[in-house]
């Protein structure tokens, strides 16, 4: 498996017990959803590689704590501890909408009601504070943040997405 074919779930962030239970912080609303997986994708060093559960249970409503089958050490534990968990794009749950997935969107039209076509959705960065779509105008990028209140509509047969943002923040970007 990909890591492009794959969405981010958590992270292993500790050993829970003398053997091999691991907990994770979970980057989802629902971790509840996430109780029951038979396996998970580890990344492990440049790879992608499948691990599976012997048990799991939610820690504490926002942790994950499971064990792996043959991980019965402290030592198979260590191993693991920082790795990052994967799951197939394919188990996320379709959403309707205004909502979208962050990775949905690449290649969607910008609109705006006001300004008319800004361009194409090249990405979504969400390293910083507040993630900001990355929208190609014609070579320029124009940068506009994912607030809800901006988002007017998503139309996902045409690949549109209607944007209503403040007046004057497309113009800053294009020359």
């Amino acid at each position: 498996m990909k890591k492009d074919e794959c969405f981010y779930l958590g992270k292993i962030v500790r050993k829970y017990s003398f053997k091999g239970e691991l907990l994770a912080k979970l980057e989802t609303d629902e971790p509840e959803a996430y109780v029951n997986l038979d396996s998970v994708f580890v990344e492990y060093g440049p790879n992608l590689v499948p691990f599976f559960f012997e048990s799991s249970q939610l820690h504490k409503s926002a942790l994950l704590r499971f064990k792996f089958e043959d991980v019965d050490t402290e030592e198979d534990a260590d191993d693991l501890i920082g790795a990052d968990l994967y799951l197939p794009l394919t188990l996320l749950p379709d959403l309707t909408g205004n909502k979208f997935y962050f990775h949905e969107i690449i290649g969607f039209s910008a609109i705006d009601v006001n300004f008319g076509v800004i361009g194409t959705i090249t990405g979504v960065n969400d390293t910083t504070a507040q993630a900001i779509f990355e929208i190609d105008r014609a070579g320029q990028q124009v940068l506009v943040p994912v607030i809800d209140d901006f988002i007017s509509s998503i139309d996902r047969d045409k690949k549109e997405m209607v944007l209503q943002v403040p007046d004057g923040l497309i113009e800053l970007y294009i020359q």
